[in-house]
């Protein structure tokens, strides 16, 4: 994975440039040592690592514009950093950048229950809105697996969704407002309390941008009530196909579960043994359906559910029948991550989506795959949406088995663009990607991408060496001419 290369003239600034952040934020704000800046080398894509050049942790919105307005005269890069959970190296450091840590912005602001609404730091965790309004049975929908410690500003910076997505929508659809710093340090928010806002749709375009056009430091977000009933169905199937094609049967049904996800074999056996979730370990397709609603709704759904999985030849059908057993069977889907762990050293955890129709091509296309390589792959994915997350097992201590590790993955990705999918389902393109981002965009498309990333950072020091496979100057794409507009409105007719 090729990064840009350093910059000398930065590097040897830097005494003169940990100076200027200490101005900035005084005291314990500015991590200059090795040791202290060790925790910050690398995300969760954590087959590499880089040091930055200096750490940085403001804690006010005004020590942020300062560090960005700084950066901006100096041209400094600068690397945002949220909780550090991104899968895609979304926040690795850049070594001859600065990495923003926005750890200490971990505030609950505003609790808005008229308005349906939370206004919160960019470092709170996703979790931390639901246990903050729980107890009025509100909740915050998007429920990524990391949910527990991937913080909201990291939600929005990567369009996060979770196992609830399929219902409830993913980041871009449970969110109100933000309010960011540009790169000249100016402080725009966009968006409210409101349901929608006149104008350009720029919250739309800062969600999943990944950090490359501003530093978002408060996140307004939708509440949803509680639903009255919800219960989860367990459904294990002799096949993976079986459990693909009930997934397909039940979206096509008209249901929409407030949950949909599959799990393979060895995911629900590593699950098991993590959890003791009551998995029936002789699947080999695994789904756990969700329906929630008003409690008449729920038991009709849950028994056409059961109908139609049974006639793709499921082999376990199991209702929740409390709330502790409806948790306890996310439970086992939410650890399946790290229980994985007991049957590999390493693995890289892929995101893409394809369409809920190719999930049998796309998975028989992977076992093959995996032959091919020369490398296991575990499936765990939501299943609603077709978001693949498979986990390619390997060593890392083995540069070769590293090597075919990246060669398996971006085959898998090239697969989910070819069916009809995309690259990415809510992790984003950070480094993982980048250099893929052409098996779907032709050039023009990256292209026109790069005059709006050029229009927020046109000397390109936001997040540098992400997304982009390659940087085109902005002066090469042509500039914007922004000329008063002298052609007269015409007469509006009056009644």
């Amino acid at each position: 994975m090729q990064m840009p290369p350093l910059d000398p003239a930065i590097l040897s600034r830097r005494s003169e440039i940990v100076s200027a952040l200490q101005a900035i934020v005084p005291g314990e704000g500015v991590i200059d040592d090795l040791d202290g800046m060790r925790p910050y080398e690398c995300d969760a894509l954590s087959a590499y690592r880089q040091m930055p050049l200096v750490v940085v942790l403001p804690e006010t919105v005004a020590q942020v514009s300062a560090i960005l307005r700084y950066c901006q005269d100096n041209k400094v890069k600068v690397v945002p950093r949220g909780a550090g959970t991104s899968l895609s190296g979304g926040s690795m450091p850049v070594g001859d950048a600065i990495l923003l840590g926005l750890g200490k912005f971990n505030r609950v602001l505003e609790i808005d229950y008229a308005n349906r609404c939370a206004r919160v730091q960019p470092g709170v965790t996703n979790l931390g809105i639901t246990k903050a309004v729980e107890h009025e049975g509100f909740y915050y929908a998007p429920d990524p697996s990391s949910q527990i410690a991937c913080s909201i500003g990291g939600n929005v910076a990567e369009n996060s969704g979770g196992v609830h997505c399929l219902k409830y929508g993913l980041t871009t659809n449970n969110l109100l407002g933000i309010e960011m710093v540009l790169m000249t340090g100016e402080v725009v928010r966009l968006g409210g309390k409101h349901l929608d806002a006149g104008g350009y749709d720029m919250l739309g375009l800062m969600t999943g941008s990944e950090g490359l056009l501003g530093v978002v430091t408060e996140v307004t977000v939708r509440l949803l009530r509680k639903p009255a009933t919800a219960r989860a169905v367990l459904l294990g199937f002799p096949t993976e196909a079986g459990a693909a094609d009930c997934v397909a049967a039940v979206i096509a049904s008209g249901i929409i579960p407030g949950g949909m996800e599959m799990m393979d074999k060895d995911a629900v056996k590593c699950a098991e043994a993590y959890v003791g979730a009551g998995y029936p370990l002789d699947a080999e397709g695994l789904l756990i359906v969700e329906l929630d609603g008003p409690s008449v709704e729920v038991d009709h759904l849950v028994d056409r559910v059961a109908e139609i999985a049974r006639g793709r030849g499921a082999t376990t059908v199991r209702v929740s029948n409390d709330e502790q057993e409806r948790v306890l069977f996310w439970a086992g889907r939410k650890a399946a991550f790290p229980a994985v762990g007991q049957i590999s050293p390493d693995y890289m955890c892929l995101d893409g989506s394809v369409p809920r129709g190719k999930l049998v091509e796309v998975l028989g296309e992977m076992r093959r795959m995996s032959k091919q390589h020369g490398l296991r792959v575990v499936n765990v994915f939501h299943a609603g949406d077709g978001n693949l997350h498979p986990l390619i097992l390997f060593d890392a201590n083995n540069p070769d088995e590293l090597r075919r590790c990246e060669e398996f993955g971006a085959d898998i990705l090239r697969l989910c663009v070819r069916v009809g999918g995309v690259l990415t389902g809510e992790h984003g393109v950070g480094i993982e990607k980048r250099d893929l981002m052409g098996e779907q965009f032709t050039e023009i498309d990256l292209d026109q991408q790069m005059r709006v990333k050029c229009a927020f950072d046109p000397d390109h020091l936001l997040n540098p060496g992400k997304v982009f496979p390659k940087l085109r100057r902005c002066a090469e794409l042509g500039r914007l001419i922004v000329t008063q507009n002298k052609i007269p409105f015409p007469d509006i007719p009056r009644f």
